[in-house]
C-alpha cells in the first residue's frame, strides 16, 4: 500500500511539474492570451493535458508492454513536430495581431462624435468608426469574423477545444518516450508503470489548469488596467513561441542532426 501510494503522489506531483516545461507554457500562452474567461481558460488547459496524456499512455504503454526501441531519427522528428507547432502557433498570434492593431482616432473620443477606438462584440475585438450618443456602428453585432466561424462551426460544439487537444496530442508525441524510459528505470512491474502513465497524466492535465487559469486571470486583470499592455503581451507571446520554435528546430535539424548520417537523440 505504501508503495502503491508514493508511486500516485509521485506520478501526480511529477505530472504538475511536467506541465510548467517551458515549450508546454509556452504554447497554451499563444492559445490562452486572447481569453479572459477563467472557466474557458481552464478548460483550454484541460484540454492540452488530454490530449498530452493520450499520447504519452499510449506510446508509453506500448513501450512498456512490448519493450519497443524508437529509432534515433524518429525521435528526432516528433520532437521537431513540437517546434514547427510552436512556429505556427507564433505566426498566428502575429498574424491576428496585425489584423486586428487598431486604427488612428477620426476624431476626438467624445460623446456623439465619430471616433474610433478598439472595442469588444462579444470575445472578438476589433476597430472602426462610429459614435456611442446614440451608439450606432456599421454593421450589427453578430457580422462579425467571429461570429460567421461560430456560424459556420455550430454543428461541432468541441471546436474551440480541438486545437488546444492537438497541442497537447503533439506534445505527448515529444515526451512520451522519456516518460516511459524513466518509468521502467524505477517502476519494475509493467502494470504499476502503466498506472504510473495515467496519474502522471492527470497530475500534468491538473497542472496545466492551474497555469491557464493564472495567465487568463493575470490577462484580465492587466487589461482592465491598461489594453494597450495586454495587446503588447499577446503579440509577445506570439514572437516568443516563434523564436522558441525556431529554437527547437535549429537544435534538432542542426545540433542534433535529424537530417544527416549521424542522427544522435536523446530521450528529454
Amino acid at each position: 500500500m505504501i508503495s502503491l501510494l508514493s508511486i500516485v503522489a509521485m506520478g501526480f506531483f511529477l505530472g504538475m511539474r511536467h506541465a510548467t516545461d517551458p515549450d508546454h507554457v509556452i504554447a497554451v500562452t499563444t492559445i490562452v492570451t486572447r481569453q479572459r474567461n477563467l472557466s474557458r481558460a481552464a478548460l483550454v488547459g484541460a484540454f492540452w493535458g488530454l490530449g498530452h496524456t493520450l499520447t504519452i499512455f499510449v506510446v508509453g504503454a506500448a513501450i512498456i508492454l512490448f519493450n519497443l526501441v524508437i529509432p534515433p531519427r524518429l525521435g528526432l522528428s516528433m520532437e521537431l513536430s513540437v517546434g514547427i507547432m510552436l512556429v505556427v502557433l507564433g505566426f498566428m498570434n502575429v498574424a491576428g495581431f496585425r489584423k486586428r492593431s487598431p486604427a488612428p482616432a477620426t476624431e476626438h473620443d467624445a460623446e456623439g462624435l465619430v471616433h474610433s477606438h478598439p472595442h469588444a462584440h462579444g470575445d472578438y475585438i476589433h476597430t472602426h468608426a462610429h459614435v456611442h450618443e446614440p451608439e450606432s456602428h456599421p454593421h450589427p453585432p453578430t457580422r462579425t469574423p467571429l461570429s460567421a466561424l461560430d456560424r459556420t462551426l455550430a454543428r461541432l460544439t468541441v471546436y474551440r477545444h480541438i486545437r488546444p487537444l492537438v497541442v497537447g496530442i503533439v506534445h505527448g508525441l515529444a515526451g512520451s518516450a522519456a516518460v516511459a524510459l524513466l518509468v521502467l528505470t524505477t517502476i519494475h512491474n509493467s502494470r504499476w508503470a502503466i498506472a504510473y502513465l495515467l496519474v502522471f497524466g492527470i497530475g500534468t492535465i491538473a497542472g496545466m489548469m492551474v497555469i491557464t487559469m493564472s495567465i487568463a486571470s493575470t490577462l484580465k486583470i492587466v487589461t482592465q488596467r491598461s489594453y494597450s499592455f495586454s495587446r503588447k503581451l499577446e503579440i509577445a507571446s506570439g514572437l516568443l513561441s516563434l523564436a522558441f520554435g525556431l529554437l527547437v528546430a535549429y537544435q534538432i535539424c542542426v545540433v542534433s542532426g535529424l537530417f544527416t548520417t549521424h542522427a544522435h537523440w536523446i530521450p528529454q
